[in-house]
């Protein structure tokens, strides 16, 4: 096995439905934010209008900034420009989570006479459901136990201290049970996902991107030479078959024509796709400032990313061809590198600078969901978008 296919079956089973989706995970954000905001809306209307006991507003007032800045941390975790959702951020939301379900219930010590204002209990699951999309099934499943017996401790000790009809062990499972419910739904929903997304890609990779790439190189190639036999050389050949003699002229014109024949087929041997790609949409070869040829050291997955990216870059109406430019380097080479965790002897850097005769909100309305899944595919992705042009760095390791 490969260092590359060994890194990708470690790695595997920890991607995310926003790995493999991050244009979906990009639309199912605003569920994230309205889940958020509505808990926070409705433990703040519970605290004030609905309290079984006098209890601590102090204690509530602090569960509800609790609850506030846990959705915080999904809201800007979830940015697809942050992307992937950090470990860290996921660890943050559940302990914030945590504490405010022991401020709640301390805020409201007391008996139990109404399950409507135990928010916090439903409010831990909506909270695993929230960051479904954004961490792998492991993360969500731990998260969930450990908020479900967090529920069940503090629910469970109110209902020692203060019984209310139903044993404690009762209402502590009472209290667990929607947190139980919901992760078991977002593993499911997380674990079938990335399952599915892995067989498409295994299936997709049956006809590799780079062979498609070569067919599509093949075939520029084929009607490039197409117009060159069409342009110079059929009507030479018909203007020689009309002579009786053939001159010095004549001699000289055909050596002319096989130097360019020459010329074209050696430029052609050595294009890559990526010069390909630029040239087909429009740009230049000779904005692509790549010496050693490292573009070719993507792999198939970050060469689709790319690619798709050039193409609705240079066909957008708002976009000068002309006004691209790429340059490729080793990261140790690059002084001063192009991004900022470009190091390493096998890291490769790479500036993409585009003309875009637009204002910053319609660049960002033009290629917010092609930034999405570039951040997602190079996490050191650094965007700069400014009037009239945006410019792009990011780094990979060679494969």
């Amino acid at each position: 096995m490969s260092r590359v296919d060994d890194v990708r079956a470690r790695t595997r089973g920890s991607r995310t439905a926003q790995q493999y989706d991050p244009l979906g995970a990009m639309g199912s954000r605003p569920l994230a934010i309205v889940l958020g905001a509505g808990g926070v809306a409705w433990a703040l209307l519970v605290s004030v209008f609905d309290r079984d006991v006098p209890g601590s507003p102090t204690l509530s007032a602090l569960t509800v900034l609790l609850l506030a800045a846990s959705g915080a941390v999904v809201f800007v975790a979830s940015s697809p420009f942050r992307a992937p959702f950090p470990r860290w951020a996921f660890v943050l939301h559940v302990v914030l989570l945590a504490a405010a379900t022991v401020a709640s219930v301390a805020a409201q010590w007391g008996p139990d006479r109404s399950a409507l204002n135990d928010f916090m209990s439903l409010l831990t699951a909506t909270g695993i459901v929230m960051a479904a999309p954004y961490r792998p099934w492991r993360d969500l499943a731990v998260g969930g136990v450990v908020l479900a017996v967090v529920d069940a401790g503090a629910w469970g000790a109110a209902a020692t201290v203060f019984p209310y009809g139903v044993p404690a062990s009762v209402a502590a499972f009472l209290a667990a049970a929607p947190t139980l419910v919901l992760t078991t739904a977002a593993v499911v929903f997380a674990a079938t996902f990335a399952g599915l997304a892995e067989r498409v890609q295994i299936r997709a990779g049956s006809y590799s991107v780079a062979r498609a790439e070569r067919d599509g190189i093949a075939a520029s190639v084929q009607h490039d030479r197409s117009v060159v036999l069409a342009r110079d050389v059929a009507p030479f050949f018909a203007e020689l078959r009309t002579r009786e003699v053939i001159t010095d002229a004549d001699r000289a014109r055909a050596r002319a024509i096989a130097d360019g024949i020459r010329r074209a087929m050696v430029a052609d041997a050595d294009r890559t796709w990526f010069e390909h790609a630029v040239v087909v949409d429009g740009g230049t070869a000779s904005a692509i400032d790549d010496p050693d040829g490292l573009i070719a050291t993507l792999d198939a997955d970050q060469r689709t990313v790319v690619r798709t990216f050039l193409r609705a870059a240079l066909r957008a109406a708002t976009v000068d061809p002309a006004g691209f430019r790429a340059r490729v380097r080793r990261a140790v080479d690059d002084d001063p590198p192009t991004t900022p965790s470009a190091t390493g002897a096998g890291a490769v850097s790479v500036a993409l600078d585009l003309a875009v005769d637009d204002s910053d909100v319609g660049i960002h309305r033009t290629f917010d969901p092609y930034l999405a899944v570039l951040r997602v595919t190079f996490p050191d992705l650094d965007v700069a978008v400014r009037p009239s042009s945006l410019a792009l760095r990011f780094s990979y390791d060679q494969h």
